[in-house]
């Protein structure tokens, strides 16, 4: 992770440079943005510049795939684990990033399409946030992922494409992820709300996460609200209305023009929220060694249900 000075100064530079980031949008433009539709995909999939990014496990995609796509390991490919900082789910280095998206043959000009393979969105939705990351503009999520597509009437495959390597210039990343210095300085600062992206019983401290022998800390970071994952999509991984969406942030007190931080236990589930929130057009940044670094560093937590 960057250190929390650099991370202030990237912070500076994304809140000052205008239209560089869906979370500077209003909310309908964000989302028309971020977002296609199966129907949309079936017209543009052969267009030259697509890359369609598969994202479940390879079994999964073996069995059956949307054609041309390229299979990704969300925790693999795009990610770190076990690093300087043993943390189960980091970031890899811009240079290290761009190799391996230049190998998922993303180009400067590439239309990217994110889906994933089952019901579960938060893989996807944790490639959509390390892209972002990336400085790629022209990524959107596929609603409703691979079951849409094909109840949209499109077919699948088992054919895997050639290899076909991208050429990409060096990564201009964005600030949108935070360490944990930063969260402890904003904690009480106004116009800033953290949320807890866990599914409630983690956030009241009624169930606790981690692993045997490493277990996480119970409770939740003093002050953070609850706005679970699983709060944004049907049983059938569409999104719901940005209504609804909306709804559930307000529900937890988050203002109209907040910058949120999400944090979940390792930095999978709260790119869920995050995303939700970018489709409303809020700035939304992701502490990325979550509960997990939180929780290793001894630092304060509480079990109090907090509304703003």
């Amino acid at each position: 992770m960057k250190t929390t000075q650099t991370m202030l100064l990237l912070f500076a530079l994304a809140l000052t440079t205008a239209g560089t980031s869906a979370a500077q949008e209003t909310g309908p433009a964000a989302r028309e943005r971020l977002v296609v539709s199966a129907q949309w995909l079936r017209q543009h999939a052969a267009d030259p510049e697509m890359v369609l990014l598969h994202v479940g496990n390879r079994g999964g995609y073996d069995t059956g795939h949307i054609p041309g796509a390229r299979f990704v390991d969300f925790s693999t490919t795009l990610a770190t684990s076990g690093g300087e900082n043993g943390l189960t789910l980091e970031l890899p280095a811009a240079d290290t990033l761009r190799e391996r998206l230049a190998a998922l043959g993303i180009s400067d000009r590439s239309r990217v399409i994110v889906y994933q393979s089952s019901p579960s969105w938060t893989q996807s939705s944790r490639v959509m946030l390390t892209l972002d990351y990336a400085g790629l503009t022209n990524v959107s999520l596929l609603d409703g992922g691979q079951a849409a597509w094909v109840a949209a009437g499109g077919t699948l495959t088992t054919d895997v494409p050639a290899e076909k390597k991208g050429t990409l210039s060096p990564l201009k990343t964005r600030a949108a992820v935070v360490d944990a210095e930063f969260v402890k300085s904003h904690l009480h600062t106004p116009g800033f709300t953290i949320i807890d992206a866990r599914l409630p019983a983690f956030y009241d401290g009624t169930r606790t996460g981690g692993a045997p022998n490493a277990e996480h800390k119970t409770g939740h970071i003093p002050g953070a609200v609850n706005v679970p994952f699983d709060s944004f999509t049907t049983p059938d991984a569409q999104l719901k209305p940005s209504s609804e969406i909306a709804a559930a942030f307000s529900r937890a007190g988050i203002k109209p023009g907040d910058t949120v931080i999400t944090y979940c236990h390792i930095g999978q589930q709260a790119t869920a929220t995050l995303f939700a929130a970018r489709l409303l057009g809020y700035n939304a940044l992701l502490y990325d060694g979550s509960f997990e670094d939180w929780s290793r560093r001894n630092l304060p937590v509480e079990t109090a249900v907090t509304r703003k």
